[in-house]
């Protein structure tokens, strides 16, 4: 079996040459960061949840909740399991009558989902080990490598409908 490590979200970026989004995991140590380049609506619905912003209609990702918890299922955590030709894959992990089942996925999809199901977000050790970055010693990531090609994402005020006038 993998052995795996708990990671959270440090950043949601734009790159700065292709204005793409990019979400920065890291481990729970501050010691490696792991950056994975996602969609603009990915990067919009993991900001919405990080944020815990109210939207008046269901997002796809609060549809999937709601369908796990309508079927008495459970997810409990997920996987980043394997990086294969630069592209990351990950698993939900959903325990129903007391089995578990994983379901393949994209990761922005799981680490959105882990959001507002509040489980952890797992990385396999071999996927930090290709695709990680280590922090220098002597001067902070955040400050440094991401700063200079990426800058942060701020989120957009939600979108009000009753100030609409017409």
């Amino acid at each position: 079996m993998s052995e795996y490590l708990e990671v959270v979200v440090d950043s949601i970026r734009v790159s700065l040459t292709s204005q793409q989004r990019v979400i920065v995991l890291k481990d729970l140590n501050d010691e490696i960061y792991l950056p994975i380049w996602i969609g603009t609506f990915e990067a919009e619905s993991i900001v919405v949840a990080l944020q815990q912003i109210e939207v008046s209609r269901p997002q796809t990702h609060d549809l999937l909740r709601s369908v796990i918890e309508a079927l008495n299922a459970k997810l409990k955590r997920v996987e980043l399991s394997k990086i294969q030709a630069d592209t990351f894959y990950s698993n939900l992990v959903l325990e129903v009558n007391e089995q578990e089942f994983q379901v393949d996925c994209r990761p922005s999809d799981a680490i959105s989902l882990a959001i507002r199901c509040r489980v952890p977000i797992l990385v396999d050790m071999d996927v930090l080990v290709t695709a990680g970055i280590r922090e220098e010693k002597d001067i902070r990531l955040s400050q440094s490598v991401l700063d200079d090609v990426f800058k942060p994402v701020e989120p957009e005020e939600p979108y009000d409908s009753s100030q609409d006038t017409g």
